[in-house]
């Protein structure tokens, strides 16, 4: 790398462990004599055009642990997907600050962000390196094995569930929660994680990899209902049609209520929408009263209590190597994780193009015949991304008592 500056900036949604990237990337850049200062961009690209920066060469590193150890975005973030004109934008500030080395901490929107700076860089013979730093609690980077964040907000889904297990069986009832997951559903298939026992919930898992039908929903519960007397469901929130149309569009188009996000798309996450219509599905449906549903929303993403101790690794560790594949080897690129042995990780550096723009969903390995929960397969996956020992739940083992009037 050319002697100059080194920039760091957070896009996206917030994570539990998205800080210990950053940090290790700090901590790593700021060794390098030929790093002049290590700046961090506030609010994403959004800052970089407007030239909000921190100066985090003079933070101190006893300050920097403990922002690592902290939830969400410490630089703060963006929905921002820039185009070109946006890209232009951000180069122009990158020279004029005599920023060498960008790294960008998010997903596959970020990484796209990363290639097409890049791309503008070469063609104005700009010395200019920039990594992405892979970072979503979707899981859904492409070549990555997992994802820095997925197995913090895997914790909580899990935790969530089994709470909401032993609260449905002591009441009785239907309940419905929505999980975050547009196009893939690996946080929502999480949630199997909580059962202990055979008659654990969530009995049904519904995920985006899979076409939605409310009729087949409607008899599943009603099967499970009949078999358990209660009912717990996992729901992704970009379940779909056999066309492609969410399901909260599908149901809800009576309500003429469907919002939409900074890029366009429908506003699956935080309205409760879904949860609502598929709890008054199901009491039109089937006639049952006691019918509940959440919508989980942004509390999965930096819920502190439950952070993962490999992901915080991890997540630490993608940002020095971000570092040292930029510093040591002059490269440009997307650091990816991938598994090795029994539960070991190795980092490598992929082309930007090999990410930017693209989706990874759940392979079908990971999901069962029916379509309503997953295989073994894919806990075998997750569990060791789980770090430390989850929470156990137990039941009550006395023999019942024999009846003397209600024989």
């Amino acid at each position: 790398m050319k002697a100059g500056k080194v920039l760091v900036a957070q896009g996206g949604g917030p994570t539990a462990v998205i800080n210990q990237s950053l940090v290790g990337a700090v901590l790593e850049a700021r060794k390098f004599s030929l790093v002049d200062r290590v700046y961090g961009a506030m609010f994403g690209v959004k800052g970089i055009v407007n030239e909000d920066f921190l100066d985090l060469t003079q933070e101190t590193t006893h300050n920097l642990e403990r922002v690592a150890a902290t939830p969400g975005s410490a630089l703060g973030s963006t929905r921002d997907k820039p185009d070109e004109a946006y890209c232009a934008e951000i180069l122009k500030v990158l020279i004029a600050h005599n920023i060498r080395c960008f790294f960008y901490i998010g997903g596959n929107d970020s990484s796209d962000t990363l290639r097409i700076v890049q791309e503008f860089a070469q063609k104005q013979h700009y010395e200019l390196i920039t990594i992405h730093i892979p970072k979503t609690i979707d899981n859904d980077l492409t070549v990555n094995d997992h994802t820095p964040g997925y197995p913090s907000a895997a914790r909580f889904v899990i935790s969530a569930f089994a709470g909401l297990n032993l609260d449905n069986r002591a009441l009785p009832g239907i309940y419905v929660g929505v999980v975050m997951g547009r196009n893939a559903g690996f946080l929502t298939a999480a949630s199997a994680l909580g059962r202990k026992c055979r008659d654990d919930g969530p009995h049904l898992i519904y995920l985006p990899e899979r076409n939605f039908d409310i009729n087949h929903f409607l008899a599943d519960v009603k099967r499970v209902y009949d078999r358990h007397g209660r009912c717990v469901v996992a729901v992704s929130e970009g379940i779909h049609d056999t066309t492609g149309a969410p399901i909260v569009t599908t149901l809800g188009q009576q309500a003429g209520q469907m919002e939409r996000d900074a890029h366009g798309n429908i506003q699956l996450s935080g309205t409760g929408a879904l949860a609502d219509l598929l709890t008054d599905s199901i009491k039109r449906g089937l006639g049952i009263k006691r019918v509940r549903g959440d919508t989980f929303g942004y509390v999965q993403r930096s819920f502190l209590g439950v952070v993962s101790d490999v992901d915080q690794r991890e997540a630490r560790e993608v940002g020095e190597k971000a570092c040292q594949f930029a510093l040591w080897h002059g490269a440009s690129g997307s650091v990816t994780i991938h598994r090795v042995g029994n539960y070991s990780v190795e980092y490598r550096l992929d082309p930007l193009v090999a990410v930017a723009g693209k989706t990874k969903v759940m392979p079908d390995a990971f999901i069962n015949s029916s379509g309503t929960d997953v295989t073994d397969a894919f806990q075998l996956y997750l569990q060791p991304l789980l770090g430390s020992r989850m929470p156990e739940t137990f039941r009550l083992r006395a023999p019942i008592v024999p009846k003397v009037l209600r024989k």
